[in-house]
């Protein structure tokens, strides 16, 4: 696993935040800072679970998602946000944490 970005839920509309309509959220760009801060704001018809919405999350690189997932508790199932990036969401301790694999553009990219 590498680190990869620190999503806090927020209220507040940041500078450069890119909307998701999909999932009804804001999020700014990781990239922009060097700690990988990514601020989340979440909108009226957001479907995620209130532990993403309401409690940071960590997320990880991993080199094989499926295989990442064995024996974790599921919170979010595998996902495609963005062409060539499949992710999903676990539960760790009470808090959620963030599994995220870049594929080739269409290879196991789920809705």
């Amino acid at each position: 696993m590498k680190y990869h970005h620190l999503g806090i839920p927020t209220s507040v509309p940041r500078e450069s935040e890119e909307y998701l309509p999909a999932f009804d959220t804001y999020c700014t760009d990781h990239e922009r800072n060097p700690f990988g801060i990514q601020w989340m704001r979440y909108g009226p018809r957001c479907p995620l679970p209130d532990l993403v919405k309401t409690v940071p999350h960590v997320a990880f690189e991993v080199a094989d998602l499926d295989q990442a997932l064995e024996g974790e508790e599921v919170l979010i199932r595998p996902n495609s946000p963005s062409p060539g990036v499949v992710v999903a969401f676990i539960v760790r301790d009470g808090a959620p944490v963030e599994l995220l694999e870049h594929r080739l553009k269409g290879e196991g990219e789920t809705d």
